[in-house]
């Protein structure tokens, strides 16, 4: 849930083909709905490179990346994709989330932390997710931290945005060079989710958590999900 290409958070830009032919960035950028003849039939919107050439993406780019999440239990599954997509691409783990969803009975953090090792081989077996142990125990303890962590003084949302001071950090990058892989907030959050018990969340996992949940608003300036651009809009 990161920022551009087959990984989002690692920067790489997918290039987008068509009738053989790489696009030029401007073209890549400028997505328009055309008819069979290639005549235009809705308006022209600029995206962030990273979603074009693929519907999914786009859908996810348009709807969700970047939008404020304050749900305790839905940033509790963006927490359990990001784990799964460490060292994948994000395409990957887009395409299992229903997938994920059914396997971890709905994200339920009750329901997960109360599984055992029937569960894992379950999931172990499970094709619609990624089968990876560490993986897989990672989300069940993250379960368990969670649940922990709501039951303290401060439930894990209001804790997670009080990082940024209750709004979203608006960056203004124009190109996705300029993306950050980390920054010192992700870092800063990674240590503390660490002490508290939770794993596969180091800084570059974390970023893109705050990026996908709206703590962190990366979409380029020239992207009509901007919020200078829902603005003007």
């Amino acid at each position: 849930m990161g920022r551009c290409g087959e990984s989002p958070r690692r920067g790489i830009i997918r290039a987008v083909k068509t009738t053989g032919k790489h696009r030029d960035e401007a073209e890549r950028r400028a997505v328009s709905r055309t008819d069979g003849a290639g005549k235009q039939t809705g308006p022209s919107r600029v995206r962030c490179p990273w979603c074009l050439g693929d519907q999914v993406y786009m859908d996810y780019h348009d709807r969700e990346w970047g939008r404020p999440v304050k749900d305790g239990r839905k940033l509790f599954e963006f927490l359990v994709l990001e784990g799964a997509q460490a060292g994948l691409s994000w395409i990957t783990i887009l395409r299992r989330r229903e997938g994920y969803r059914a396997a971890f009975d709905g994200f339920d953090p009750e329901k997960m932390a109360r599984y055992g090792e029937r569960d894992i081989a379950r999931l172990l077996k499970d094709e619609r997710i990624i089968r990876n142990r560490l993986k897989i125990i990672s989300a069940i303890s993250n379960a368990r931290a969670f649940l922990r962590f709501e039951a303290g003084p401060i439930p894990f949302s209001r804790w997670l945005w009080s990082q940024t001071g209750g709004k979203p950090v608006v960056n203004r990058f124009k190109t996705p060079a300029e993306l950050p892989a980390a920054t010192p907030l992700a870092e800063r959050i990674s240590k503390d989710l660490k002490k508290s018990g939770f794993t596969f969340v180091g800084p570059v996992i974390v970023y893109s958590l705050l990026q996908a949940t709206g703590l962190v608003n990366d979409h380029l300036t020239d992207c009509f999900c901007h919020p200078d651009n829902r603005k003007k809009a």
